[in-house]
């Protein structure tokens, strides 16, 4: 048996026909002129012993194992480059044509020891010390252990793995490489974050046996999740889709603790139809209540294609009329115990066609306030869905919930079409009447709209025509055909003012489906006839302050106007009533007002940039960025028809809006009438967030007429060492009530938080407790209703 010793610090003139030889035994695999043909592994070590019979090496000190994956690359010359910067090479030619492939090297694979012991014909390798592999990212280190450098297999001890696509990481007394990227733990545990060196961590899932598939699955046995290190619960076996890629399978269960409900647990499963499409299974079962069937199914093609549907439902054990004290507890007033809520959205294109549809149907009034956890909580499906569509729901209070399917066709000459379909799910208590109607559902709605210029001149001709069919259950429906054309155009006076004037005719037909109401009994047909006639004038000054040379500084706009409407109804019979275009009156009214609007505009130094606008001759290197600061507005009316000789001033109407800051927003709208009534309305919102995450909402509502008085609002805080602060409240101060408020205080340190909440309402208080785990589906969490 030969022996070879040598120092190999580096790849030096004294080893490297060594170690050239080395490379070739250690790689099995035949050469050939392919791409992975050329894969080797490199060695260098403190000292290497190589045997020849049979082949092997033993290395010591500072082991590196890597191996090296060529992959052949069409490269394109300097001077190919150079002709396509001056436009000598068509850019529409293959850009493959004309290239050379060259033979390129990355490390793909590294492996670090103190020692090692490598078996040539059995492709095996035995580590000590200080074990580090880094295969593609992922990271496993380990005390020892015997790794097959053929398969990507090996068995490690006391072994520690960091999946960094995943952020995924495991330890284990023993760790069994499966393959590249799987594994099998005993007696380990993981986490689904990054944890620093040393650091404990916050919360862990330990097994005694656990498999890591290369999707990012966990599967564990035995598992017991641990908080600090404390145990907190233990299932026989559990799945952890702590992964990326989407695959089926169970999703984290989420529990709750209520004296209303009970025990509850949610174990969602996740079903992967295809990379466009999946559904989502949501069972839940509460001692109390009973076992409740939950489902959503989402799909995806593109941005403007795509729709998400849920639904939920539970036969109530407690919606019983023997239950006195929940019915009394909760001001409920459902008899039904078949509840559920069906709810989704979709946005298609078909074709020229965009569609739209919102379906949102529930069992009774009390459902949404009655069952408001988990994934049928009212607030966080109407969060999600507005993040998804840009539209959520009804309030959570509405008894008469919409139901639309719409669908547009614009057809680029300034005309369209726009359709809709509208059912309403009612569910108040309401006892309808052919004179006190349901409320109407619309099968269906068209309308065919357009705006085109009139031959050469400067005016502009506009229609709106539409046919409904309003159906009721109770009270009078009707077929409605409806017609509105008008024509508009600009007035010359002088370069100073801006007039307009406009004129048109309005015809309206009722056909009379059902003519049960009093009014309606002896008719089949209603029609309204009128014309309207209108116009403004106004100008506009400007001019801006401090230094507008230089950029730096604000400007002010004024407009006053004067606008009049003039609306004559023919006849004024009386009309069946759907909506606003039923309730046109007649008008012969002035209006005037003074509208102004402030901004501020600043000079900002570009961001230097090596090499810019070097021999390219002078460019500016400022930019001015300019942003509204305020504005005001008033306006007030004029009647003259007879019958407002009285009081012909309509109320002043106020709105003004201040922006003190790029994300602070005040706007404040108000009516002061002028006849002894004072303050009628007022109307105040006001928002502010910054990139910290601070926020700050408040919303006051008075109107006297309909006896309104109510003030909501919100702020969250971002406080020092991971914690945040929220608090909401929304209150009748006409009734002195509150209707809500709610406080959070969360900490929330990295890949975890929990959030401890007090939700208050009149007849229900609730403190939650809710966990939420990185890269866990759904959140941990512990519900006490007192």
């Amino acid at each position: 048996m030969n022996a070879l010793n040598t120092r190999a610090f580096a790849f030096n003139t004294s080893c490297f026909a060594c170690l050239a030889a080395l490379a070739l035994l250690v790689w099995a695999c035949p050469v050939s002129a392919a791409v992975r043909d050329a894969e080797q592994w490199n060695i260098t070590a403190d000292k290497i012993v190589h045997y020849d019979d049979p082949p092997s090496v033993i290395a010591e000190g500072n082991v590196v194992l890597e191996k090296k994956e060529s992959a052949l690359e069409a490269k394109t010359s300097p001077t190919e480059q150079w002709d396509k910067l001056l436009g000598e090479v068509d850019d529409d030619q293959d850009d493959e044509e004309g290239k050379a492939l060259v033979l390129t090297e990355q490390g793909t694979t590294t492996i670090k020891a103190d020692w090692l012991v490598y078996d040539v014909n059995m492709g095996q390798a035995k580590l000590r010390g200080n074990i580090f592999i880094n295969i593609k990212g992922d990271t496993l280190e380990a005390e020892s252990g015997v790794i097959n450098l053929k398969d990507s297999t090996g068995s490690f001890e006391n072994a520690v793995i960091n999946r960094k696509e995943l952020e995924l990481h495991l330890e284990g007394r023993v760790v069994e490489k499966t393959g590249e990227l799987t594994y099998r733990i005993e007696d380990g545990w993981v986490i689904t974050c990054k944890l620093e060196e040393g650091q404990t961590p916050p919360w862990s899932f330990g097994a005694t046996d656990t498999k890591i598939t290369d999707g990012g699955y966990a599967h564990l046995k035995n598992a017991v999740f641990r908080i600090k290190g404390i145990p907190v619960f233990y299932t026989p076996y559990m799945i952890l889709p702590a992964k990326r890629e989407r695959q089926t399978g169970f999703l984290f269960p989420s529990f709750s603790l209520s004296s209303k409900d009970g025990f509850g647990v949610e174990t969602p499963f996740f079903i992967n139809l295809s990379p466009y499409a999946d559904i989502t299974l949501y069972p839940r079962y509460m001692t109390e209540r009973g076992f409740m069937l939950g489902g959503e199914f989402r799909y995806a093609t593109d941005e403007d294609s795509k729709g998400m549907f849920m639904a939920h439902f539970l036969d109530d054990d407690l919606s019983d009329p023997s239950e006195e004290e929940y019915y009394s507890k909760g001001h409920y007033t459902h008899t039904n115990q078949e509840r559920y809520w069906i709810r989704g959205k979709v946005d298609q294109n078909i074709g020229k066609w965009v569609t739209r549809m919102d379906l949102d149907i529930v069992s009774d009034k009390d459902y949404l306030r009655d069952l408001n956890f988990s994934s049928t909580d009212f607030d966080a499906n109407n969060a999600r869905f507005r993040d998804i569509f840009g539209r959520g729901f009804e309030q959570e209070h509405d008894e008469y919930r919409e139901n639309t399917i719409a669908y547009l066709r614009s057809f680029g000459n300034g005309t369209a079409l726009y359709g809709d379909f509208l059912a309403i799910n009612d569910v108040s208590d309401t006892e309808y009447s052919p004179d006190n109607p349901s409320k109407f559902w619309k099968l269906p709605s068209l309308t065919y709209a357009g705006l085109v210029p009139l031959w050469t001149s400067p005016a502009d001709f506009s229609w709106n025509a539409g046919y409904t069919n309003f159906w009721r259950d109770k009270g009078v429906s009707a077929q409605r055909f409806d017609i509105f054309p008008e024509i508009s155009t600009h007035i010359p006076i002088n370069r100073y003012l801006e007039s307009t004037i406009r004129g048109g005719a309005r015809e309206t037909f009722y056909a009379i489906n059902d003519g049960d109401a009093e009014d309606w009994k002896n008719e089949d047909s209603a029609n309204r006839g009128l014309y309207r006639l209108g116009g403004d004038i106004g100008t506009t000054l400007f001019r801006e302050y401090g230094a507008p040379e230089l950029g730096e500084g604000w400007s002010h706009s004024i407009r006053p106007f004067v606008e009049y409407e003039y609306i004559n109804i023919a006849d004024t019979d009386a009309l069946p009533l759907f909506d606003p275009v039923d309730e046109i009156e007649e008008a012969n009214t002035f209006y005037y007002g003074i509208h102004n609007f402030f901004s501020i505009f600043d000079r900002e130094k570009k961001a230097d940039k090596a090499g810019d606008h070097e021999d390219v001759g002078e460019e500016d290197d400022t930019a001015v960025t300019e942003r509204d600061l305020a504005f005001f507005k008033v306006r007030q009316g004029y009647d003259m028809r007879s019958e407002m000789s009285d009081k012909p001033l309509t109320p002043i109407e106020f709105k003004t809006g201040l922006y003190p800051v790029k994300d602070a927003r005040l706007i404040y709208r108000t009516q002061l009438d002028v006849y002894g009534e004072g303050w009628v309305k007022h109307d105040v919102e006001a928002t502010y967030t910054n990139l910290r995450g601070d926020k700050f909402g408040l919303d006051y509502r008075y109107d006297k007429e309909l006896a309104i008085d109510s003030i909501s609002g919100n702020i969250w805080l971002e406080l020092p060492f991971d914690f945040a602060f929220g608090y909401s409240i929304e209150r009748s101060l006409e009734n002195k009530l509150t209707i809500e408020e709610e406080f959070h205080l969360v900490y929330q340190p990295a890949c975890w938080s929990v959030d401890l909440v007090y939700d208050y309402e009149p007849d229900d208080k609730t403190v939650m407790l809710i966990f939420r785990l990185a890269n866990i589906g759904l959140p941990l969490g512990l519900d006490l209703n007192n």
